[in-house]
């Protein structure tokens, strides 16, 4: 029944998302958005989700298909080695899979829809549960739709495989480098670190170019906790910045999620809706800020 309003919601917000984008923005920040003009970061995001042509953030949203833009643009080297992908659960060889990697949704919005895997800490039940919950993430349609997120919309659901980083020491997990571009320049790290197992609750900053903090342009939210501590300077900054401008080059905005491990970047994904253009963790005035960054196209829909 549950999962039936929710594909009842979502077919219905699909037919009407400018209408479902005013009413969530209404409930969360007790004001309707500036669609006319937008000015704030979370009101371009929206515009250009709304009004803009979209059509080729399905295949960049895509985990397994943004491979092949991330290889157009010369930077091969930089995606994590791909052990697989599947289209049915059945067809996943788990017993010739290394005895750690990560699987992943390539369609997923970044809710749930990743999982670290170490067989040796696997039970037969594990597995079944396992099987279960990825032939979940293959029969979801809808993604996105309650957030008007037209770049899910058409993406084939597959299961990728993908060797698993190890986490820096301290860590609990990879720290996750999330690179605002505007108008193809970097312009501020987003930096998500120590990330529950559940994938949701995380410790946030915002840093610089030049990895300065800035603690205050952040806010505390049910997902993210806003330390005070400053994170080490990546070894590979100067890298991250230049595969920035190279990913971002043709887009108004877009967020590039990067890793670093071992020296080495490595790719994560392109972010072209963060919280589908409704952040409550940046302050509204660094909101105001970033969105000063953006020049944006005309409407077209």
């Amino acid at each position: 029944m549950k999962k039936f309003l929710y594909n009842l919601l979502a077919t219905v917000a699909e037919h009407i998302p400018v209408t479902i984008v005013c009413l969530r923005y209404l409930l969360r920040f007790k004001k309707l958005p500036n669609l006319r003009h937008p000015r704030n970061l979370n009101e371009k995001i929206l515009y250009l989700k709304l009004f803009t042509d979209t059509s080729a953030w399905t295949k960049l949203a895509d985990k397994y298909e943004v491979r092949k833009y991330v290889e157009a643009c010369g930077l091969k080297d930089i995606l994590i080695p791909l052990l697989g992908v599947w289209e049915r659960v059945e067809d996943i060889p788990f017993d010739s899979l290394p005895q750690r990697f990560i699987l992943k949704a390539n369609n997923g919005d970044g809710k749930g829809t990743n999982i670290k895997i170490d067989k040796t800490q696997m039970s037969s039940q594990d597995w079944q549960a396992l099987r279960t919950r990825l032939n979940g993430w293959l029969s979801t349609t809808h993604i996105g739709a309650l957030s008007a997120e037209p770049q899910y919309r058409h993406i084939p659901p597959l299961i990728l495989a993908e060797e698993l980083l190890p986490a820096p020491e301290g860590q609990t997990s990879l720290v996750d480098y999330k690179l605002w571009c505007f108008n193809g320049q970097p312009y501020s790290f987003f930096v998500c670190s120590n990330r529950k197992s559940n994938g949701f609750q995380a410790e946030a900053g915002c840093y610089d170019l030049q990895w300065n903090h800035y603690p205050d342009n952040m806010l505390p939210t049910s997902h993210f906790t806003i330390p005070r501590t400053h994170l080490p300077r990546p070894q590979c900054l100067e890298e991250m910045l230049k595969v920035g401008r190279i990913l971002s080059k043709p887009f108004p905005q877009v967020r590039v999620d990067l890793y670093e491990c071992n020296g080495k970047v490595y790719f994560g994904e392109l972010t072209f809706t963060s919280l589908g253009g409704m952040m409550n963790y940046y302050t509204p005035a660094y909101l105001q800020t970033m969105g000063a960054e953006i020049a944006l196209p005309p409407k077209e829909k």
